[in-house]
């Protein structure tokens, strides 16, 4: 896998794009070295490092959907029994970050490419969308079936919002470097978002030509870092329509930990709860779970 770095603006973005005249509009992700410095935040083995750069890749798919800069996407894994205890991934305006805790121990009994069933249990994928106000949360759940988290976000349009949705992701991984790269393309029967999704067909004649246009993208095509995304999706549906790029967005880590964020957090609980926590030094001490960092906050420093 050769980066081009003459070309660096053909990885970590984002980019929206409609079909107009198949009422479509879609998504395109590839991440690069912004994912590997998400990875490198811990130790992850393979099997583990494969499942983040996959969430990765649906979190920024999904919150590249989001049209207000203060909006969030959170995809989190509830898990039953699993060798995964956690998975959380969320995305707010390019910011991104991802973490997952797992079993080491019962990880290294199980087969290189474990099975969902393996790593999640009877595990659920919960996905929230935040918006700003009047508009507020809301919150899909769906059941960690099938053979990929790729699979288990498609069917969460289908079944939760009922669009019908193609979702693909692809991961290439040489040595220390992983690129990953997704797509995500959806049917809107009105012509744009937000009206009703009335009458709604999954074999509507529209969806079945972009379906099968869309499903004939090559893993290799996803993950190349020399393709541009625009070049790509001119390869898969210019043929007979007019596909409109209409924006595009740089995907950085967006760990939001910092001093000053733990030491406003730590300020609002209760007198009690804060002594509950000082230790024998007179400093609280936070790890922040998504970049490794360990943060030491002295008591006095706070607002008794």
């Amino acid at each position: 896998m050769a980066s081009n770095p003459d070309a660096p603006t053909l990885i970590d973005r984002n980019l929206s794009f409609s079909i107009p005249a198949k009422h479509c509009r879609g998504r395109a992700v590839r991440l690069g070295p912004v994912l590997d410095e998400i990875l490198a935040a811990h130790n992850y083995p393979p099997q583990i490092k494969a499942l983040l750069a996959e969430a990765m890749c649906l979190t920024a798919l999904l919150g590249a959907l989001l049209k207000e800069e203060t909006a969030q996407l959170t995809l989190q894994a509830q898990t039953e029994s699993g060798v995964i205890s956690l998975l959380v991934c969320d995305y707010k305006d390019g910011d991104m970050r991802g973490y997952v805790q797992f079993d080491a121990e019962r990880l290294v009994r199980e087969p290189l490419e474990p099975s969902l069933m393996t790593l999640f249990g009877k595990g659920y994928l919960a996905i929230t969308f935040d918006h700003p106000l009047p508009r507020g949360r809301s919150q899909g759940i769906v059941p960690l079936e099938g053979e990929s988290l790729t699979a288990a976000v498609q069917n969460y349009f289908m079944q939760s919002e009922q669009i019908p949705t193609l979702v693909r992701v692809a991961i290439d991984v040489e040595g220390d470097q992983t690129i990953v790269g997704g797509l995500l393309i959806q049917h809107l029967p009105d012509g744009e978002d937000g009206k009703e999704r009335l009458h709604v067909r999954m074999n509507h004649p529209e969806w079945e030509h972009v379906e099968v246009m869309g499903s004939s993208v090559q893993a290799n095509e996803l993950v190349d870092p020399q393709l541009p995304i625009e070049d790509l999706l001119w390869r898969l549906f210019s043929g007979s329509d007019e596909v409109r790029v209409m924006s595009g967005k740089s995907l950085v880590k967006g760990c939001r930990c910092n001093e000053n964020h733990i030491r406003d957090v730590i300020a609002r609980f209760p007198k009690e709860d804060k002594e509950d926590m000082v230790d024998e030094n007179g400093t609280i001490s936070i790890d922040c779970a998504f970049c490794s960092k360990k943060f030491t906050i002295t008591s006095a420093s706070l607002n008794n």
